[in-house]
């Protein structure tokens, strides 16, 4: 098999794509570098500089390496941004899906993994959630993330495609430091700029009907969430025509005050949050009932917090050294707790 992997130079897809290849799959990626790096690809795999908009382009690069499959990550996903841009998300991301799915139907590529979020639950009725709950996403980019899998279920049907949809929840750490997040808009990154920059990190709301008063989400090392790419495409590699939706997720939950905490303990600074009022619409809990993941998939996360927290300061302190981390500015910090 060989893969395309959209987004490849990605934080996330960088990992996706070094796990494809320890796994023994063949290996391609198209990114437009809007937010990817290109050392992020190792030498040994092609690296088309290219738009999933492009659709000539797309198919060339389908065509051009005898491609079976395709990891679909290549997608905008900033919540606030979707939000101030809402028009601009729908073209990236629903768009984007969207001229993939036509490039594989008219190149004959029938199996495709795609990246989509959590965010599709929106506020959850319950603190355990399911591929079964209901989706109501809050945000612009929640809903291309559900859009976009509603054209995977249709197309899937209709052309007899394999896909599967990972939902991921709270994605963190790095395998390697020349990985590392470095976007600064999640929660980790966020914390170390605000500790470099000598500021108190912000907790929204400690009044949560929770075992500290702080939102408790699911957090998944971003190494986890890679192989748990490998165990869809082996999936696929052997499926006739299905879809599935899967949650991606440890299965329990974290505190904000937890997280923290064990920032804290690794880097030995001092993680006593500014606490400020609730923002509406944060759910008090959210955490992945990944049993489908585990069923289907054969595929359990591995990684605790504390590894995800070392790891995640290990890239950060060799991508970005303190005394060069820009200053965290209040309205960065809309994120937090939100997913990806």
């Amino acid at each position: 098999m060989t893969w395309l992997v959209t987004g490849g130079a990605g934080y996330i897809g960088s990992h996706v794509v070094r796990s494809l290849i320890d796994a023994g799959q063949g290996v391609v990626v198209l990114d437009d570098l809007s937010t990817g790096d290109a050392d992020r690809v190792p030498s040994s795999v092609p690296l088309v500089q290219g738009s999933v908009l492009d659709g000539a382009g797309v198919r060339a690069a389908l065509r051009g390496s005898a491609v079976t499959g395709v990891v679909h990550l290549a997608a905008k996903k900033s919540v606030a941004e979707s939000v101030a841009q809402p028009l601009h998300y729908h073209r990236e991301n629903v768009v984007g899906t969207l001229t993939l799915l036509d490039a594989m139907a008219a190149e004959g590529v029938s199996r495709l993994v795609f990246s989509s979020s959590a965010a599709v639950y929106g506020s959850p009725d319950d603190d355990s959630v399911g591929e079964d709950a209901p989706a109501r996403p809050q945000s612009p980019y929640g809903r291309t993330k559900l859009m976009s899998e509603w054209m995977v279920e249709d197309a899937a049907e209709a052309l007899g495609l394999a896909t599967v949809c990972l939902r991921y929840f709270n994605v963190v750490g790095c395998a390697d430091p020349e990985l590392a997040d470095t976007g600064g808009t999640n929660l980790f990154p966020l914390v170390f700029r605000a500790l470099a920059a000598g500021e108190r990190p912000v907790v929204f709301g400690d009044d949560y009907p929770t075992r500290d008063g702080t939102c408790v989400r699911d957090y998944i090392h971003v190494q986890d969430l890679a192989e748990a790419h490998v165990a869809a495409a082996r999936l696929l590699d052997t499926s006739g025509p299905r879809h599935e939706v899967v949650n991606i997720g440890c299965g329990r939950g974290y505190t904000v005050r937890e997280v923290l905490t064990t920032i804290g303990r690794v880097t030995g600074r001092d993680t006593t949050p500014a606490i400020l009022p609730r923002r509406p619409g944060d759910p008090a809990g959210m955490v992945a009932d990944a049993s489908l993941a585990r069923r289907l998939l054969g595929w359990t996360a591995q990684r605790d917090l504390t590894a995800m927290v070392e790891s995640a300061w290990d890239g950060a302190q060799r991508s970005a050294p303190w005394s060069r981390v820009p200053t965290v500015r209040t309205d960065d910090v809309h994120e937090w707790g939100l997913l990806t």
